[in-house]
C-alpha cells in the first residue's frame, strides 16, 4: 500500500493536469512581470489571474488540429478569457514556458525522491546499529575471505546513500533554473527583467545564458544521478539475493503471510522483490544514456530531445521513487539468520584466519615468502582433507617453537574483526 501510494503521488506530478497547471503558472507570472514593467495593464492581468483556466480534454482536442501542444494550450486558456487573452504568452516562445515548467516539475519530483532517500537512510542506520557486532563471513570473488559484521554492510550502504543524497541535492539545484529569453536566447521580444521576475516568483533561478532552451547538461546530470541512485539500490538488492541463496541463507527479503513463491513448488521463498529492483535499475540506467544524448542539439535548438524527455524523465523519477520505497520496506522487514552466519563461518575450517597466522609468523622472524608457503600448505590441506586449519598448525613440529597454543587461540579469536567497528561507525556518525 505504501509503494502504491508513493507511486501514485509521484505519477500525479507528471499528470497532464499538473503539467498544464505549471504552464499556466509560468504564463501568469510573465503577465504579472510585464505589469511591473508597465507594458500590460494591471486590470487585464487581474482578470487573467482570476479567470484563466484550462481543460485537459479541450487542449488535446485543439491539438488534434494545431499539432502543437503549446498553441493548443494557449488557445484553450484564451477561451476562458475575454479581450485580455491577447496578453497570454506575450513576448514568449514555447520553450520559455515548457522548459521553465519542466524545471519546476523535475525539482518537485526530485524533492520527493530526496524525502524517500532519507527514509531509506534511516532504515539502514537502524539496521547498522542493530547488527553492529553480528559477525558474518566476508567474501571476495564469492569465496570466504575474512569475517566482517552485518552492521558494517548496512553502514557501508548508508554511507553510499549519503553520497547519493549529496549528488541529488546538487542535481536538483542545477535543475532549479528557468529561462524566458526568447526564440534564440537573445531576449529579442522579451526583457531580461521579465525572466528574473518570473523565475523569482516561481522559486527558480534565472539561467545566466540560454538558447531557445535550457541546456540539457542540467537534465543529463539529473537523470544520471538517478541512475547512480538506482545502481546503489541494485547493489543492495543483489547482495540480499546472494545472501538469500539456500546454501547461504544469512538474510532473506520479507516473505509475508499468504505470499506464494512458485506455482509449481510450494516450498519456494524467492527474492522476487530484490530481483525486480535489479531489473528496474537497468531501465533507469538506459534512460540516463538517452539524457546524455539529448545534450547535443542543432544550433540554438531542435526538437529531438522533447519526445525523449516526455518518456525518460517521468519514468525515471517514478521508478527511482518506487525503488526507494520498496527497498526501505525490504530493509525494515529483512529476515536475518545469525545462526546461519556462524554455520557458514565454520564451513571453511578456520581458514579465514590465514592472514593473521601469516603476519604472526613474520613477526616471529620468518621471511614473508617462507611464512606464506607454510600457511598455504596447511590451508590447502585443510580444504582437501576437511580438517581444521588450527589443528593442523598445532601439530606441526617446526611451528611449535614459534606459535604456542595460547598464541593460536588469540589468532583465531573472532573478536579481532569487531575491534574497529566503533571507530568506523564514529567516522560515519551513525
Amino acid at each position: 500500500m505504501i509503494e502504491r501510494y508513493s507511486r501514485e503521488k509521484m505519477a500525479k506530478i507528471w499528470s497532464l493536469e499538473n503539467k498544464f497547471q505549471k504552464w499556466l503558472d509560468v504564463e501568469i507570472a510573465a503577465c504579472k512581470a510585464w505589469v511591473k514593467l508597465g507594458v500590460i495593464p494591471a486590470e487585464d492581468v487581474e482578470k487573467i489571474e482570476k479567470n484563466a483556466s484550462f481543460s485537459v480534454e479541450r487542449i488535446l482536442e485543439i491539438e488534434q488540429q494545431t499539432r502543437h501542444d503549446v498553441i493548443a494550450f494557449t488557445r484553450c486558456v484564451a477561451e476562458s478569457l475575454g479581450e485580455e487573452s491577447k496578453y497570454v504568452h506575450y513576448g514568449l516562445t514555447s520553450s520559455d514556458v515548457v522548459d521553465t515548467a519542466m524545471a519546476m516539475l523535475m525539482v518537485e519530483a526530485g524533492d520527493m525522491i530526496v524525502a524517500e532517500l532519507r527514509r531509506l537512510m534511516e532504515s539502514l542506520k537502524d539496521k547498522a546499529n542493530e547488527y553492529k557486532y553480528t559477525v558474518m563471513m566476508g567474501r571476495t570473488h564469492g569465496v570466504h575471505a575474512e569475517p566482517t559484521t552485518l552492521g558494517l554492510k548496512f553502514a557501508l550502504w548508508y554511507a553510499e546513500m549519503e553520497r547519493n543524497l549529496e549528488r541529488l541535492d546538487q542535481a536538483i539545484e542545477n535543475m532549479r533554473y528557468g529561462k524566458l529569453s526568447g526564440a534564440v536566447g537573445t531576449y529579442g521580444n522579451i526583457a531580461p527583467e521579465v525572466e528574473q521576475l518570473v523565475c523569482q516568483e516561481l522559486g527558480l533561478n534565472a539561467s545566466p545564458i540560454s538558447t531557445q532552451i535550457l541546456q540539457r547538461d542540467r537534465h543529463a546530470q539529473f537523470l544520471t544521478t538517478l541512475a547512480i541512485v538506482a545502481g546503489s539500490i541494485e547493489k543492495i538488492a543483489l547482495e540480499i539475493r546472494s545472501l538469500q541463496k539456500t546454501e547461504t541463507r544469512e538474510v532473506e527479503e520479507p516473505f509475508y503471510a499468504g505470499q506464494k513463491g512458485s506455482s509449481a513448488m510450494p516450498h519456494k521463498r524467492n527474492p522476487v522483490n530484490c530481483e525486480q529492483l535489479c531489473g528496474l535499475a537497468r531501465v533507469v540506467r538506459s534512460n540516463s544514456i538517452s539524457a546524455m544524448e539529448n545534450q547535443a542539439l542543432w544550433h540554438e535548438r531542435d526538437i529531438s530531445h522533447s519526445s525523449v524527455e516526455r518518456v525518460i524523465v517521468p519514468d525515471s523519477t517514478i521508478l527511482v521513487d518506487y525503488m526507494l520505497v520498496k527497498l526501505t520496506r525490504i530493509i525494515s522487514d529483512l529476515h536475518v539468520y545469525p545462526e546461519n552466519m556462524a554455520r557458514n563461518i565454520a564451513k571453511s575450517y578456520n581458514l579465514t584466519f590465514s592472514g593473521r597466522v601469516l603476519l604472526f609468523l613474520v613477526k616471529k622472524g620468518l621471511k614473508r615468502e617462507k611464512a606464506y608457503d607454510i600457511v598455504q600448505k596447511y590451508a590447502m590441506e585443510a580444504w582437501q582433507q576437511k580438517k581444521d586449519f588450527k589443528d593442523l598448525l598445532m601439530d606441526d613440529d617446526e611451528l611449535a617453537g614459534k606459535i604456542s597454543k595460547e598464541d593460536l587461540e588469540g589468532i583465531f579469536d573472532l573478536g579481532y574483526c569487531t575491534k574497529e567497528v566503533d571507530n568506523i561507525f564514529a567516522k560515519l556518525n551513525i
